[in-house]
């Protein structure tokens, strides 16, 4: 099967860059090749600035994806590559349209978002897409032993796509310690696209996504997040001293 294209360094953590995402992990899946997907924004880097174990999983992942409008003009302007944003709910959803219409047997599992969540969000899909094979859901809110009978659950299904709505870090980090429950499966964080597709929340207007503003429509319903958000302005600033001072071309 073919690879992704040479990565780039973003203060030191791998993004791959190449055209059809969706179709190198459909290869992925005809080929019974596991993968961790991540899609990596700037608060995302940032985090993993100072978190070690979340760096590491990163660095460890088959498939980063630019999913921030930062990283994709971080590429674009210190790297003149010709890339586009691939945000990770579009590359989730366009892999369950490509599942469902040419490998209908692949079994898909839900995990994360709050209780009812997941399930709304496969039923939606399942409306949408009746071909679609749905192993299972579970919710991200539990105790120990649910957990432990989680991973139980998926070590007897064998799902070969799970996807993973638990927030950053707590997602990549709960793929990387599990993922070998489900060694041929394809692994993806996709925060808190749950809850847009159970219809809990909206996603940004079309509009504000091209113009690299979909971070501001997140902060205008989820306030509570401006401290993170200031990772934004704190990762433009790294970004170009790092490329400055640092080869970082990789791959």
């Amino acid at each position: 099967m073919s690879k992704p294209l040479n990565a780039f360094s973003v203060l030191g953590i791998p993004v791959h860059v190449m055209s059809n995402y969706p179709g190198w992990l459909l290869e992925c899946l005809q080929h019974s090749t596991g993968a961790h997907v991540v899609t990596l924004n700037a608060e995302m880097t940032m985090q993993a600035e100072r978190n070690t174990c979340l760096a590491q999983a990163i660095q460890d992942a088959e498939l980063v994806i630019p999913d921030g409008a930062g990283v994709v003009l971080y590429l674009r302007w210190l790297f003149w590559q010709k890339v586009q944003r691939c945000p990770g709910i579009e590359l989730a959803e366009t892999l369950l349209q490509e599942i469902g219409q040419q490998q209908p047997d692949t079994k898909v599992f839900f995990y994360g978002g709050a209780p009812g969540v997941a399930a709304k969000a496969a039923e939606f899909w399942q409306q949408h897409i009746p071909t679609l094979s749905m192993a299972g859901t579970h919710s991200g809110y539990h105790s120990p032993e649910e957990e432990e009978q989680l991973k139980q659950i998926l070590a007897q299904l064998q799902p070969q796509v799970i996807f993973v709505g638990l927030g950053v870090p707590r997602q990549e980090l709960w793929i990387a310690q599990n993922r070998h429950l489900c060694p041929q499966a394809i692994w993806i964080g996709v925060g808190g696209s749950f809850d847009i597709w159970s219809g809990t929340k909206n996603r940004a207007p079309a509009w504000l996504g091209k113009n690299n503003l979909e971070w501001l429509y997140r902060l205008y319903q989820e306030p509570w997040r401006w401290r993170r958000m200031l990772a934004l302005p704190e990762f433009a600033w790294k970004a170009f001293v790092y490329r400055l001072t640092v080869r970082s071309a990789i791959g």
